[in-house]
């Protein structure tokens, strides 16, 4: 077993020996803070695509079908690879998002 392991056992062996109501609590609550990052995350992520939508005039997916222009400088290939960033970063938080539902729907627990 490596150190990160260990820790990870040691870890979940305390948390499991708190009572259920305390367990419950530091879900709850870690939900919350988890789905307040991810909300400052999905709002990034949509800014940043926003943006570059309205610089092209397009959306990725109508650029990816089209190709890139021919005469496309430096500067719209950087932007390419930023969009496609970001775009894989918002699939990710909702990926995310989905997979806290189901505990968030319980509610904070206090």
């Amino acid at each position: 077993m490596n150190y990160s392991t260990e820790i990870g056992v040691a870890m979940e062996n305390t948390f499991h020996a708190l009572p259920p109501e305390e367990r419950a609590a530091v879900i709850s609550h870690g939900v919350a803070v988890r789905f307040s990052e991810l909300n400052k995350r999905h709002f990034l992520a949509e800014s940043k695509i926003r943006f570059f939508e309205d610089k092209y005039k397009a959306t990725l997916s109508e650029i990816e079908r089209k190709g890139l222009p021919d005469d496309a400088d430096y500067e719209m290939h950087e932007d390419y690879v930023m969009w496609s960033h970001w775009t894989d970063a918002l699939g990710k938080v909702k990926s995310q998002v989905r997979a806290l539902q189901k505990i968030a729907e319980l509610g904070v627990y206090r």
